[in-house]
């Protein structure tokens, strides 16, 4: 029996619009096609489907037609790319499971969907904001630094935050604030440097930068190019080096003027911070990426507890083995804990398993290797290249293991 029209309709409707949610809350490729697959079989829709991190094209035909039969219409829908939105990632799943499962209709689900916002609240913007000066602490710490590069990276990190706010309300800045923002940093610090007290000015600006350094793009780009997902690994791969262009370009005109002016860039190392700042600076870490990923309420102390340990397993393999099998088993670790949450809670594991990398992916690694090219130290840079390639490698092949030893009984 044909499905009738309306009814055909509503249920295209209903996976179009959670396909567009779950892209806009930073769902991968693979995940996202896994999950339209599933819907729409289970809805009696035949859906191909290929998901790009600025498009989704979308091809719809009915069950009843039978395998062999053409599509009957073709959806391309044009999105930006997601930002990671823990939150509304969970409610969009919570949607999809009620309809699959049939307690839910499509209209019912397909208006709670069309609910979802994804906007902050004048609170919850301050909080990002302030979110952005915390990991800069952190990272700081983390990198050794003293009493005045964690301030100086604390100070940046706040003032960075605030032009992405601004960044989000003016479609005429957005584009280069990654360049600005790097320009500011690299500036700011070495005038602290140069007018109040010395500091170690290229690990005060890798701070400071840390929550615009692609390095979770550039993990999901070769998690996809490892999945023969080829075409959004690729956007994705060649969006993250544009971002790491724009940065790199926005610290050398930052440290061009501070020359210009006779402000130098030092590379003083300022007596570190007694160990236990370490673990203060962590904890404050991991909640600000939990806010930063708009983790939900009741998740934060989950996508906490989700970073200390991928933190952790690769600290201490690290430095037993090295730091490459460091970041091979912490990636393997939280693969199994997201996928083993996922299972037994019913619930994405994304909810787990991005806060659990966000310290293990070699954004900063990328940053430093394209810095000193731009300083013509090429050979300097290729080696840090290397160090990327191999970090990324280790870190997708964890994450790829994980998912054999604990398979993920959901796509999401």
């Amino acid at each position: 029996m044909t499905m009738p029209l309306a009814e055909f309709e509503a249920r295209v409707r209903f996976v179009s619009e959670m396909a567009r949610r779950l892209h806009q809350y930073g769902t991968s490729a693979p995940r996202l096609e896994s999950a339209i697959d599933k819907v729409s079989v289970r809805l009696g829709l035949n859906c191909n489907s290929l998901s790009t991190p600025t498009s989704i094209i979308l091809s719809y035909g009915s069950a009843d037609d039978g395998p062999d039969a053409l599509p009957r219409f073709t959806q391309v829908l044009r999105v930006e790319p997601g930002e990671v939105n823990l939150r509304r990632l969970s409610e969009t799943d919570d949607i999809a499971e009620r309809v699959y499962h049939g307690r839910l209709d499509v209209a019912q689900g397909l208006k709670l969907l069309q609910s979802l916002r994804a906007g902050l609240s004048p609170r919850g913007e301050a909080l990002q904001v302030a979110c952005f000066a915390i990991a800069s602490t952190t990272v700081s710490v983390l990198l050794g630094g003293g009493v005045a590069d964690v301030l100086t990276a604390t100070g940046l990190g706040l003032l960075i935050g605030l032009l992405g706010t601004l960044a989000g309300r003016s479609e005429s800045f957005a584009p280069s604030f990654e360049l600005v923002a790097a320009f500011v940093a690299t500036f700011g610090a070495s005038l602290v440097a140069a007018l109040w007290v010395a500091i170690n000015v290229r690990s005060v600006v890798i701070a400071a930068l840390i929550v615009l350094l692609p390095g979770l793009m550039l993990t999901t780009a070769v998690v996809e190019l490892s999945t023969r997902h080829l075409v959004a690994g690729s956007v994705r791969f060649m969006g993250a080096v544009a971002i790491l262009i724009k940065l790199t370009f926005g610290a050398v005109a930052g440290l061009q003027l501070a020359k210009v002016l006779d402000l130098g860039l030092t590379t003083t190392t300022s007596p570190a911070l007694p160990g236990y700042a370490t673990w203060i600076a962590l904890l404050a870490g991991t909640y600000s990426f939990a806010i930063l990923f708009q983790a939900a309420r009741r998740d934060i102390p989950l996508a906490m507890a989700s970073a200390w340990l991928g933190y952790l397993c690769t600290t201490y393999a690290g430095q037993a083995y090295g730091q490459e099998f460091g970041v091979f088993f912490a990636g393997l670790v939280v693969a199994c804990a997201a996928n083993l949450f996922a299972r037994v809670c019913n619930r994405p594991g994304a909810i787990v398993r991005v806060p659990g990398i966000i310290l293990l992916v070699p954004g900063s690694v990328g940053f430093r290797s394209l810095f000193f090219v731009f300083e013509r130290d090429v050979y300097l840079g290729l080696d840090m290249a290397f160090a990327l390639v191999i970090l990324l490698a280790s870190l997708v092949a964890g994450l790829l293991l994980g998912n054999v030893l604990m398979p993920p009984r959901r796509s999401i």
